[in-house]
């Protein structure tokens, strides 16, 4: 007989049949969602490329923040927009530099960790898809060798013909369960990479823009409070 797998699955039990679906599911949403955090990732890092360089490059703090201003997408700019909000508050309260500075650094770190919970989300659905897939494969592989048995006890055969029907379609859940947990894992993975280099740009960009504050605030001279409309 020639091996039809989709013969086997419209064949196979009803409960087999949901295992399957079930598989189908979870590698459909990790796939989609490979996709659509592989060229967010790769915009986010890009973003924060070309920022961090044209911050550094501008000539003041005013000015650095306005560059950030024209690509609200950008990660840098919610990091960028906790730090200016951060010093504004603390220059109307009449803050010493010491106090500006660590209430920013403040401000700064707590951007940082919330752009890295934005850019990490829905990776939680890989690392499920991963680490539970091969187990939900092995439940139908269980099933259906334990259905297997039975139709030998039924039909008082232990022939291979009796057994390998229900055998090869109890492996056929092993299989797709790999074939689902093995891409999401490497797709983990991946990204797990990829954010680590978000997170040093993020990071590198916090601490030049501490930088620049404190060359402000050693110049003893006037700050310019930055409204919101140059974000």
């Amino acid at each position: 007989m020639d091996f039809d797998i989709i013969s086997i699955i419209m064949g196979s039990s009803l409960l087999a049949q949901v295992v399957l679906g079930v598989l189908v599911t979870m590698s459909v949403l990790s796939w989609a969602m490979m996709l659509q955090k592989w060229f967010a990732l790769g915009s986010a890092l890009r973003k924060a490329e070309n920022g961090l360089k044209r911050f550094e490059e501008a000539r003041d703090l005013r000015d650095a923040v306005q560059t950030l201003g024209a690509d609200p997408a950008s990660p840098l700019y919610y990091v960028a927009h906790q730090g200016v909000v951060e010093f504004n508050r603390s220059k109307d309260a009449g803050n010493d530099s010491p106090i500006i500075v660590d209430n920013v650094r403040r401000s700064l770190r707590q951007g940082v960790a919330s752009e890295l919970s934005r850019l990490q989300s829905s990776l939680s659905l890989l690392a499920t898809t991963a680490n539970t897939a091969p187990f939900i494969g092995l439940f139908g592989t269980v099933w259906g060798i334990m259905t297997s048995f039975h139709s030998i006890g039924m039909q008082k055969s232990a022939s291979l013909a009796t057994v390998a029907p229900g055998i090869s379609e109890a492996l056929i859940a092993t299989a797709m369960g790999l074939a689902v947990a093995i891409p999401a894992t490497v797709g983990y993975n991946i990204f797990l990479g990829r954010l680590a280099q978000a997170e040093t740009r993020l990071e590198n960009f916090a601490g030049s823009f501490l930088t620049r504050v404190q060359r402000e605030l050693n110049a003893q001279r006037p700050v310019t409070r930055y409204g919101a409309t140059d974000m």
